[in-house]
């Protein structure tokens, strides 16, 4: 018995639902009580994969409930929207998706993600309330310059020191979270040896990539955005360049690698050789951020702290 596709695509209020060997649909809650019943109606024949979009919080309670339960795919939409062009498929409905993405997990054939740990979820949270708050400590910090009234000022400074509190407040928190695992509390430990990185930037690592360890070098640097895809058709030939990824893992990890082409012997000598070949600065601190998500994948793949002859 061959193994089934299911494809559903999320609202915030359903899940519409297709099963690509009978091509049977159904439409479930977003709820619990939904998802129990989506259960009921998969039955016991074997499922090869249950792909779906990457939808935000739409998808956050479905992955909570079902992460040991069903092998889960979760696709970037952009690539979703390209099967369907690719198909001819030019309806855009929620039951026309579903269809498209069982279809799209049978043709590719992808193996089911690993799951997150159970309160990634939360990390994430924290990670996302971080972001925001240093997005507002640097728009406070821009204003503060160009503020002359006392009044203002105080009520900016205020606020400021508001940030601070809670930052170290979502800090300490996050690193809870991340001793309370030992895995992961190991991998935290790990990526701290590495010059460069350090326990917030670790922790960055850990919240947007927790797949780090499990992955081939090609694999994480694509994840993180920072493989270059080169272009050329015939005789043409255009620059590399990156795209994709997850963006705010890449953010993570441009300040480290400043510090690391400076105060790490083998990541200077490849900044430098890569400016004597003549590429720009951008260029030679991407290659940096690439070769620091490879190596924090190696290392903690091979359970050991960096030291000066690490890969």
């Amino acid at each position: 018995m061959m193994n089934d596709n299911i494809g559903i695509d999320f609202s915030k209020a359903h899940l519409d639902v297709h099963r690509l060997s009978d091509h049977g649909s159904t439409q479930v809650a977003n709820t619990p009580a939904g998802f129990r019943g989506l259960r009921r109606w998969l039955g016991s024949k074997p499922i090869a994969r249950v792909i779906y979009e990457a939808t935000g919080p739409y998808h956050r309670a479905f992955e909570e409930e079902m992460r040991d339960r069903l092998p889960l795919v979760k696709v970037n939409p952009l690539q979703a929207r390209r099967f369907a062009q690719a198909q001819g498929t030019r309806a855009k409905t929620d039951k026309a998706d579903a269809r498209m993405l069982a279809r799209m997990g049978a043709a590719f054939e992808f193996n089911p993600d690993t799951p997150a740990a159970q309160d990634h979820h939360q990390l994430k949270e924290l990670q996302i309330a971080r972001l925001a708050l240093i997005k507002d400590r640097t728009r406070l910090n821009n204003r503060l310059q160009t503020q002359t009234l006392a009044f203002t000022r105080r009520q900016t400074k205020a606020r400021l020191d508001q940030i601070r509190r809670q930052l170290k407040k979502i800090d300490a928190e996050i690193e809870t979270r991340i001793k309370d695992c030992p895995k992961r509390a190991r991998a935290h430990q790990i990526l701290q040896s590495i010059p460069g990185l350090g326990a917030t930037t670790a922790g960055a690592i850990l919240v947007e990539m927790p797949e780090v360890g499990t992955l081939s070098n090609k694999a994480v640097a694509s994840i993180a955005g920072l493989a270059p895809i080169t272009r050329q058709s015939g005789q043409w030939k255009g620059k590399a360049s990156i795209q994709g990824g997850r963006k705010f893992l890449r953010d993570a990890l441009y300040m480290p690698a400043l510090v690391a082409m400076k105060h790490n012997h083998d990541m200077k000598q490849k900044y430098n050789q890569l400016k004597d070949q003549g590429k720009p600065s951008k260029v030679a601190i991407t290659a940096i951020m690439r070769k620091l998500i490879i190596l924090a994948n190696t290392l903690v793949r091979d359970d050991r702290q960096w030291s000066k002859n690490a890969p």
